[in-house]
């Protein structure tokens, strides 16, 4: 009889979530790319998001943050 463990996909069993998997190949091909690809990509990894806590359930004044890589 055939074994009965489930196959783990590899980045779960690197210790990754999908989400840093994901972000480690787009990397690597925004990387690869030649320019003037390249320069646009990597103007689109830019992420900007704001964070607002919450108190006595009501909403507090947001944080705009950025979340951008470091070179």
């Amino acid at each position: 009889m055939a074994s009965q463990t489930a196959a783990v996909p590899f980045w779960r069993a690197a210790g990754m979530t999908y989400i840093t998997y994901s972000n480690i190949c787009a990397n690597l091909v925004r990387n690869c790319l030649k320019e003037p690809h390249k320069t646009e990509a990597l103007t689109r990894e830019k992420v900007h998001f704001s964070l607002s806590k919450w108190t006595d359930g009501k909403p507090q004044k947001p944080t705009l943050r950025s979340d951008t890589p470091e070179d």
